[in-house]
Order: structure tokens, then C-alpha cells, then sequence
């Protein structure tokens, strides 16, 4: 089953990909951010070597491009380009067998796969890019400057802003069993925000969930996401204020450059600490794991290799007793990907998944809608991966259309 073809499409942040067969099959994948520098890697470059080569040897290009790409660094379009052809080639290989790719991975190790909601809203979405000012500019959106939302239906970062006990409720009644929440972000984006915080500021912005823990105590579980944004001491005081809400973790409060210091905050930070979807390479949390510096690792599959690259991360952990969590705040496929490894491994704890995105924004972009049941994902039946992309998006007409072959 000979590669014969490789398209691409870029949709503001998302990196929408297609790989043909010489048998009809055609695998999917995807990576988020700078789609257009991912796009080129693999027209200008990967698509040489990969057309007219099997597209069942997933585990011998995978090294070939690894092993070429980190000789200069590799960290960046490099990763996410091998991400997005990884998880086509798993989607090819599990068409071809009739089989989902769970199955593929060794079979199921549970029956279903927990899901937390993140805060995110319609306007935080791939398919989003920018968002008007006060003044009605428009902006572009940078990873940590999403849109705050509006008042509406599954506007979920305004809601845990202005009615967070009534969104609390909401997803308890719908079986969740956690919520994110990104509260720290204007704290964060306002003058020396990132280098210092007064004890009142903090106490403003973490006052949502305060007022859920009074209102339904620890029916739904509680994490905090920083977004990579604070230094030391701004940190440290957030750690303080947050020990009172028992969240089962803080995410990414610290900066995450220094494994040395992110040990050193998690040991006196006394709240649970989560990193990160920022890594990219697994060797980056082998020194995590090794330096005790996280009570959870968070992988996003389209930044770190795509779902072999995540597989490996998330069995490498097991024997340091830190469970992993599945990131998505971008695209189906890196979610589909998370739920494959999450079932067919048992050291996943939970899967992100944001309400706006798999009810509005994904409808739009694939043909299988991917559903939560009673707060949990069941694992995808259909062969592959498990969805396609709807195949008007790879025109000719699109702007953004690239095709090798």
C-alpha cells in the first residue's frame, strides 16, 4: 500500500492534512499553530522521501524524519509536521485492517475514558485567528490570548467568569467530572502582570471558584490553567491562594523553561502540579518524570509526534507513578488521537475537551460527530481514527491548497 498523494489545507491556525493511497484509502491527521511553515516542511521536503513508500511502515518514517529534523533543533514545524502524518498513517493503517486504532494498539484497557471541560467558547476555536478590541480593531490571537467570550450558549470562559456556579452545574448534570478554568489570563496581560500580583487581584480572579466550592463542594473536580505566563513570586502567591480550593491541579502556572525550578515549585506550591502541553519531545519529560517536578503530565499528540510519540510518553511514566492527561484545545484529530491512547493505555487520567468546540466548531470540519457520554468518551468503533475531514475543504479552489504527488 503504496503513499501516492499528500494534501493540505491551512484554516487560520489548524493544519488540516490528507494522505492517499495507491488502494483508495485515505488517512487523516493535523497540527495547530503556523499551519503554513507545517505545510511546507512537508511539500518543500518530507513529501520526497514519502511518496511511493508504504504507508504501513508508520514506525520507520517516523524515526527517518526524527532522526533528520533534530540534527537542527527540530522542536517546532518539524514535531508538528511528523504529528500530523503520524496520526494519518495510524487512521491508514486502521482502515485497511477494519479496525479503530485503539484496537491497534493493543485493545482496551477500560470502557470509557473520563473528559474535563476547559473553558474555552465558539470564538476559541481553530478555526478563530483574531477577535475586535474594545475599539472593534481587530487583534490576532497569540496561545494565551484567546477570546474571553460573550454572554451564550456554551460560551464557557465567560460563563466561568460571570455565572460560574451555574456553568458548574451545567456540567455536573451532564456526568463531567472536572472543569478547567483559565481565570489568571487578564492578571496576567495587564502591565508587569506576569512578574508581580497583589493578594487582592488574585483573590478577584480565583473568586469563581471559590464560589463553586461553596455552592456544590467537590462534586465536580477543580484545575487551574496559568498558561505558562508567571514568574516565581507571582506564582508562589497564586500557589497560596489556591490551597484553600483543593484543585486537583494547578497547570502551567510557572513557567516552564527551568525543570530545576518547576521541582522546586511543586514542592512548595502544596496544591498538585500539571505540565505540559508546552513539550514537544519526549525527552523533555523524561527529565520532568526523573526531576519529580509534576503530579501529572499533560501531552498534546499533534505537538509531541503524533499518537506513537504519545504512546510512548504516556507508557514511559507508568513506572514513575504520574498518571498523564490528554490536551486538546485545538483540533478532532489531536482529540481522537488522545482518546485512542487514553483507551488503549491505562495511565490516562483524563482527556481535555471543550463543550463549544465538539458541539459547533468540529461539526464543521468533520464527518463523525464526537460525542461525550455522562462526562466520558467510549471508544471510537469506526476503523481508523475514527472521522474524516469533509472533503470540500481539499479544493483547488482554497487559497491555502497544497498537494503532492
Amino acid at each position: 500500500m503504496k503513499i501516492k498523494k499528500i494534501e493540505t489545507v491551512c484554516k487560520s491556525h489548524l493544519l488540516m492534512l490528507r494522505i492517499h493511497t495507491d488502494s483508495g484509502i485515505i488517512g487523516c491527521g493535523e497540527t495547530y499553530y503556523a499551519p503554513s511553515s507545517v505545510a511546507a516542511m512537508i511539500h518543500d521536503w518530507m513529501s520526497d522521501y514519502l511518496i511511493g513508500q508504504s504507508a504501513l511502515d508508520i514506525e520507520r518514517h517516523w524515526r527517518f524524519f526524527y532522526e533528520r529534523f533534530i540534527n537542527f533543533g527540530g522542536r517546532g514545524a518539524e514535531i508538528r509536521a511528523i504529528s500530523a502524518l503520524d496520526v494519518a498513517l495510524w487512521d491508514i493503517f486502521g482502515q485497511s485492517v477494519g479496525m479503530p486504532v485503539w484496537q491497534l494498539l493493543g485493545g482496551r484497557t477500560r470502557q470509557e475514558l473520563p473528559t474535563y471541560n476547559s473553558a474555552g467558547g465558539t470564538g476559541y476555536s481553530p478555526l478563530s485567528v483574531s477577535e475586535s478590541d474594545s475599539k472593534g480593531k481587530e487583534k490576532l490571537l497569540w496561545p494565551g490570548y484567546g477570546s474571553r467570550g460573550y454572554e451564550g450558549p456554551l460560551e464557557d470562559n465567560w460563563s466561568s467568569v460571570h455565572r460560574p456556579v451555574e456553568y458548574a452545574k451545567e456540567l455536573i448534570d451532564s456526568g463531567y467530572k472536572g472543569m478547567k478554568m483559565w481565570l489568571l489570563d487578564p492578571l496576567a496581560h495587564q502591565s508587569s502582570g506576569p512578574l508581580y500580583l497583589n493578594y487582592n487581584d488574585i483573590k478577584s480572579a480565583l473568586k469563581p471558584l471559590f464560589d463553586i466550592r461553596e455552592a456544590v463542594g467537590y462534586d465536580i473536580e477543580l484545575m487551574l490553567d496559568g498558561h505558562g505566563f508567571f514568574k516565581w513570586p507571582a506564582a508562589m502567591r497564586i500557589a497560596e491562594c489556591m490551597r484553600e480550593i483543593k484543585p486537583l491541579w494547578m497547570e502551567d502556572v510557572l513557567r516552564v523553561d527551568n525543570i530545576e525550578l518547576l521541582k522546586q515549585f511543586r514542592d512548595e506550591a502544596q496544591v498538585p502540579i500539571a505540565i505540559s502541553e508546552m513539550y514537544t519531545t519526549r525527552d523533555d519529560f523524561r527529565k520532568v518524570l526523573e526531576g519529580q517536578a509534576a503530579d501529572y503530565i499533560m501531552i498534546d499528540p499533534t505537538w509531541v509526534g503524533g499518537i506513537s510519540e504519545t504512546r510512548r510518553i504516556t507508557e514511559m511514566a507508568i513506572p514513575y507513578n504520574i498518571p498523564v492527561t490528554m490536551h486538546d484545545c485545538t483540533g478532532p484529530f489531536t482529540l481522537l488521537s488522545g482518546i485512542h491512547v487514553g483507551i488503549a493505555c491505562n495511565n490516562v487520567v483524563f482527556q481535555e475537551s471543550v463543550r463549544a468546540h465538539l458541539q459547533v466548531v468540529y461539526n464543521d470540519l468533520i464527518d463523525q460527530k464526537i460525542e461525550v457520554d455522562n462526562g466520558n468518551f467510549l471508544p471510537p468503533e469506526r476503523p481508523g481514527i475514527g472521522a474524516a475531514w469533509l472533503a470540500d475543504y481539499f479544493s483547488e479552489s482554497e487559497e491555502t491548497y497544497r498537494v503532492s504527488q
